[in-house]
Parts: C-alpha cells; sequence; structure tokens
C-alpha cells in the first residue's frame, strides 16, 4: 500500500521494538537515513536496532561514533528481526539487496515499513513511503522528522541527514536538486550539520590503497568512437593489488562523466562473483532503462546493475554497444531482457 508521512508517523509513535536495515554495501544516503531514523525513534522511547549485512566502509565510520550499526550475523542478530514489532527498509525497495538478512525479514511477523526514493518497489513491505521524486532517502526521512512534533532536530540527527542528501546529490551538483533541496539543507546546518567537517570526512579522508585504485581505474578509462561513452574497470587484480574492495570505488563514477562531450559514464566493478555496474548519464538519457535491460534499475540519470552469472569480458562489449545507442537518442529501451 501507498503510504504517506502521517500514517509511518503515527506507527512509529505506536511501536515499542523497531530494527533498521538498508541495502548490501550501503552508501551515504543508506547510512545516514538509518542512523537518522534511529536517533529519532529513541526520542520517542523506542528500542531500536539496526543491522546491515555489511560492515559500515571506512569513510562513513565517524558518523556512527557508539558503533549503534551493527554487522549482521544470524546466529546473534535474527532474534532481534524476528521479535521486532516494527521493522524498517531504508532506502531499497527490493528484498533481495538485505542479502543475509532478506530470509529473517520476510519471515517475521513484524510490520515492515519500507522508505524510499527508488522505482518500481517490490511488493514485500506493508507500507511504502516512496517518492522518486525526491533526492535521496534522507530528504523523505527529513519530512517524516519534521512532521512529528515530539521529534528534535539534533546534531546527531542533522548530521546524519545532510551527509545523506549530500552524498546522494554529488554535493547538491546533481539535476534533482533544487531550492528545496538547499532550503533542507540550511536547516540541518542551522541545527547544527558541519558541512565542511562532513564533506572532509567523505571525501578527503582516504587510504593510500583507494588513492592507488583510483589511479589504475583512471588508467582504464576508454572512449567510445562516438566520444559520449566513457568506461572505467576495477578488477579483482586491481582490488588485490591495492588492498581495497569494490566498496572503495564509492563515487569513482565522476571521473568519466567529467571527460569533454561524455554524456554517458559506466563504472565496471569485477566482483568473486559476478560484476556490478554503474550506470550515470547527463540530460534527458534514460540510464536506469539500460540498466533495467542488465536486470538492474535507479533514476533518470543515475543507475546500477549487479550480475552473479555473467563475466566482465562477455557483458562489457553488449553494454557499452547499448551504451552508445543510448548516447545517439535513437533507441527504444528493451526492457525484460
Amino acid at each position: 500500500m501507498v503510504s504517506t508521512i502521517p500514517e509511518i508517523s503515527a506507527l512509529f509513535h505506536r511501536f515499542r521494538t523497531v530494527v533498521i536495515t538498508t541495502h548490501v554495501n550501503p552508501d551515504g544516503d543508506a547510512l545516514g537515513s538509518e542512523l537518522a531514523l534511529a536517533a529519532s525513534l529513541q526520542q520517542l522511547g523506542k528500542n531500536v536496532t539496526i543491522l546491515n549485512h555489511n560492515t559500515t566502509p571506512d569513510n562513513y565510520l565517524w558518523m556512527d561514533p557508539e558503533n549503534k550499526i551493527l554487522h549482521f550475523n544470524p546466529e546473534n542478530h535474527s532474534k532481534y528481526i524476528l521479535d521486532a514489532d516494527g521493522i524498517c527498509i531504508v532506502d531499497t525497495n527490493q528484498p533481495e539487496r538485505l542479502r543475509s538478512l532478506e530470509p529473517f525479514v520476510l519471515q517475521s511477523g513484524a510490520v515492515k515499513i519500507v522508505i524510499d526514493h527508488h522505482l518500481d518497489p517490490h511488493p514485500f513491505g506493508d507500507y511504502y513511503l516512496i517518492d522518486d521524486d525526491a533526492t535521496s532517502t534522507g530528504e523523505i526521512i527529513y519530512a517524516l522528522l519534521r512532521h512529528s512534533k515530539d521529534i528534535k532536530l539534533t546534531k546527531e540527527i542533522a548530521t546524519a541527514l545532510y551527509t545523506a542528501i549530500m552524498t546522494d546529490t554529488g554535493s547538491f551538483r546533481y539535476p534533482r536538486t533544487d531550492p528545496e533541496t538547499h532550503m533542507i539543507a540550511s536547516d540541518l546546518i542551522a541545527a547544527g550539520a558541519n558541512p565542511t567537517e562532513i564533506f572532509s570526512n567523505v571525501y578527503e579522508d582516504w587510504t593510500a590503497g583507494r588513492m592507488r585504485l583510483l589511479g589504475e581505474a583512471l588508467d582504464s578509462i576508454r572512449i567510445s568512437p562516438n566520444g559520449k561513452v566513457a568506461y572505467m574497470v576495477c578488477s579483482q587484480k586491481m582490488f588485490r593489488d591495492t588492498k581495497t574492495t569494490e566498496v572503495e570505488t564509492d563515487n569513482f563514477t565522476i571521473y568519466p562523466m567529467s571527460i569533454r562531450g561524455v554524456t554517458i559514464g559506466i563504472l565496471f566493478n569485477e566482483l568473486k562473483k559476478g560484476i556490478k555496474i554503474s550506470f550515470r548519464s547527463k540530460g534527458t538519457i534514460p540510464i536506469n532503462q539500460l540498466a533495467k535491460e542488465f536486470g538492474g534499475n535507479g533514476h533518470l540519470n543515475a543507475a546500477g546493475a549487479r550480475l552473479f552469472d555473467k563475466q566482465l569480458d562477455e557483458i562489457l562489449p553488449l553494454i557499452i554497444e547499448r551504451a552508445i545507442q543510448y548516447s545517439e537518442g535513437n533507441v527504444i529501451p528493451i526492457i525484460g531482457q
């Protein structure tokens, strides 16, 4: 069912015990939304547990000094999910993206609330607070918290939400950024969020390994014959040599997109099992439709896909061929391929 902010707010007031979770390899929006929602519910006297499939990436550990986010272990943590009154899934609407938590979330008798800004929600929750026009899930959480007169916008909450919105708007430069986005940011800054510190913590505190990985990834960039598609590859060998993981490629897509004339940028991450692909586009190119052709989804200008049954050298040429067609604007999307 499609829900409203007042409905979800009323539900949260009724819960006693809540579990919050998000997608595999959580980003700034996912983590910021989790932490802001958890702190808000704790103000209401709720017992809150945050459980994630992955550990928190190094560049976001500063957000969670009290280690509220737990790395899910079924033996130790499944009882929290099974015993909860409510489960809140943020920044994803697809249960398979919860990975190890999925069977327990689906089995639990708790009321399941999905809060997200992505398209095509899967029917596994009880309530869906979806706004695909929002810049981020953090923006939706902000509206939810501002609706409740019982929740104070503390520095902790403001910092988490500012991080969520900043990272998912590309530091306020992506197309969906509008006057309302900046007004929300202004309110969060007034509540204690420090833009300089947040940006530095997220984007200016790299490991030496990540810097070397970026160097190798930049060296891998290739441009299509028409000059409109650029892509980069991070292979398993690159991860091993630099002692990094796919998590540390966050925001690498800005580099192929920064090349003059390029309208579609793609990052291929070779995984131990499969491939992760990040798509970006400019203007009205529906990159989410291209992602759908390969089992993914997303927004008009930002999308992703994850393939478990393909090799990189097998799938890369197919995607680049279709991307070139999209960049020329003379393609009819093939959905469900």
